[in-house]
């Protein structure tokens, strides 16, 4: 939907931007109606019956309007308000039928505008407002409009904008399914990779902040992507590996869920840790909101099976052995690319056997023992969490993806304070890691695990490579590399779980407040974060002191991590606990 006012213009539709398809059949439409105009393009794939149409609806109040094919004239109009619709079919569309359903649209006349966004208005401000961050910022700063604040990449108002865009963003992009690689837009026929998903990495960063900024919307798209692929996932396991349960591909288009990157190079057809990846935001779902999903629970008892059928080797010692094994996007600076027990693989197979013990009692002691034959993690040379845990296998250090500090986050695997060992071993992994091309994925990636392991300054430094790289574009949509080179949602869409990461973590029986946050942002207001132990969080702190008001939805006992230390926290559904912490 669009408006423009005091209207003199030309409007027709152009299939013509970048990398369009030679051989494609396309037609045009336009016709005069009462309201104005209705302009149609179709676009055919060569040798298919497969075509998109866009259907675009000219309502003009005052003024003339002529067509001028492939499109028409308006002149002298009060207003011109555009109503497009597009549908990807076979066969041919009912043009008519699609522009009588625009037309019913456009009930209050000239007022429909404000009308249409104002149904928009209800249905999305109440979700983009359940969390709001507020980081001090100056007044002066925040009246710039974003051309102008991307230019102070120091400004704390750059990240209040990019957090409030970020969250927009996805929300906007999250309907039938989560977003893709370029969000919900693109602006050319041949976006880089395809503009699909690829689910080893950019997807869940995207979608990362879902659970804890209250956006529900944007986990139901994710289950639905992975509910509708489900029998696909099932024959990768079968066909590629011989096994029950179900394996998730690397990359989709978000119809097939079949395994088809098969190479040598990147071989991502044996990386098995994909389905329990995936199903990680759900499971977080479920214990925001105090309840298990029962389709979350069949797909984690076929993750389960997958797992029973896959792990039949075990070493010299009896610990079982992942073979293949698959670290994306990396190699072994001593190997090839199909490996045994990548640190991810590991993680991931623990984590879906006692995710499925928990969802599933009656089958929790088999799955609970085969997770405990898994080997433990190993720490290499350097003192850091090595890539593979397979001895022999040296680490490449100079690479984007952070693959195997995955038992860092999003998993609660590792952590400062139940394993610090392997944290301390992970926290050198991550400072010996290299940034590579620079990807906004990987920087982003960097900030969550730093956020986790408490490291505010490799949070910050992080921070900085995006707000300095010139990753952003006017509507505050994101780049994949600086300069805006290559667009890509992946910088936007993720960057407000770091911000809220910096600031509340959570488990289902811990809270920690304020562990990373850095030193450019003194101050400020974090209002309606979720927990995934079932309580709301409205969260203020400056240098001297914090207040934290906690608003839980069930009664439970969990454990409260601060600068102070730890101690035991009771909460009872619906009445409020408010903490006052000292200095940071």
């Amino acid at each position: 939907m669009q408006e423009v006012t005091a209207a003199d213009l030309v409007v027709s539709l152009d299939h013509r931007l970048p990398g369009a398809p030679a051989g494609l059949g396309v037609g045009h439409g336009a016709l005069l109606t009462p309201e104005g105009a209705l302009l149609s393009l179709r676009a055919r794939y060569p040798d298919s019956d497969r075509a998109y149409t866009g259907v675009t609806l000219v309502a003009a109040f005052g003024g003339t309007i002529e067509l001028v094919p492939p499109g028409v004239r308006v002149t002298g109009a009060r207003s011109v308000l555009l109503l497009t619709r597009v549908r990807r079919h076979t066969g041919d569309l009912d043009v008519v039928a699609e522009g009588r359903e625009l037309r019913d649209l456009l009930g209050s006349g000239e007022g429909a505008y404000e009308d249409l966004l104002g149904r928009h208005l209800t249905r999305h401000r109440t979700a983009y407002q359940r969390v709001t961050l507020d980081l001090g910022a100056d007044p002066a700063d925040r009246a710039l409009p974003g051309t102008e604040l991307l230019k102070r990449p120091h400004s704390t108002a750059l990240l209040e904008r990019l957090f409030a865009a970020g969250r927009y963003h996805l929300l906007s992009s999250s309907g039938l399914l989560p977003p893709r690689l370029t969000g919900l837009w693109t602006g050319d026929w041949n976006t880089a990779w395809s503009g699909a998903f690829t689910t080893n990495a950019n997807l869940n960063l995207q979608t990362a902040s879902a659970a804890a900024a209250a956006l529900p919307e944007v986990t139901d798209a994710h289950a639905n992507l992975i509910h509708r692929q489900l029998a696909d996932w099932r024959e990768n396991a079968r066909a590629v590996f011989g096994a029950r349960g179900v394996v998730a591909p690397t990359h989709t288009d978000g119809e097939s869920g079949y395994t088809y990157h098969f190479d040598r190079e990147y071989p991502h057809q044996l990386w098995t840790a994909g389905a329990d990846w995936l199903l990680k935001p759900l499971v977080d779902h479920d214990e925001t909101r105090g309840a298990q999903d029962p389709r979350t629970a069949a797909v984690l008892a076929e993750i389960a099976a997958f797992y029973e059928d896959f792990l039949t080797r075990a070493d010299a010692d009896g610990h079982l052995v992942v073979v293949p094994s698959y670290s994306p996007e990396n190699r072994p600076a001593n190997a090839s690319w199909g490996t045994l027990n990548a640190a991810m693989d590991l993680s991931a197979a623990r984590h879906a056997l006692l995710t499925a013990a928990a969802y599933h009692p009656e089958q929790a002691e088999k799955w609970r023992k085969l997770a405990d034959r898994l080997p433990p993690h190993r720490i290499n040379a350097d003192g850091a969490l090595a890539e593979w845990a397979w001895p022999g296998l040296d680490d490449t250090y100079d690479h984007r993806h952070l693959s195997h500090l995955y038992g860092v986050w999003p998993l609660d695997e590792i952590t400062p304070y139940d394993t610090p060992d392997l944290a301390a071993a992970a926290h050198r992994a991550l400072g010996l890691r290299g940034a590579e091309n620079h990807s906004a994925h990987g920087h982003l990636h960097h900030a969550l695990i730093a956020a986790r392991l408490r490291d505010p300054d490799r949070v910050a430094h992080a921070l900085r490579q995006v707000l300095r790289g010139d990753f952003f574009h006017a509507s505050l949509m994101s780049a994949h590399y600086p300069n805006r080179d290559v667009y890509n949602a992946d910088a936007a869409h993720t960057l407000p779980a770091v911000l809220i990461e910096m600031l509340v973590q959570s488990t289902p029986d811990r809270l920690v407040l304020l562990p990373a946050v850095p030193d450019a942002c003194p101050r400020g207001e974090l209002r309606g974060v979720r927990t995934r132990f079932g309580a709301e969080i409205d969260l203020s702190w400056s240098p001297d002191r914090a207040r934290a008001v906690i608003k839980p939805g069930r009664t439970h006992r969990i454990e409260l991590r601060t600068s102070s230390g730890a101690e035991p926290l009771d909460l009872v559904a619906g009445e409020h606990r408010v903490l006052t912490l000292g200095a940071r």
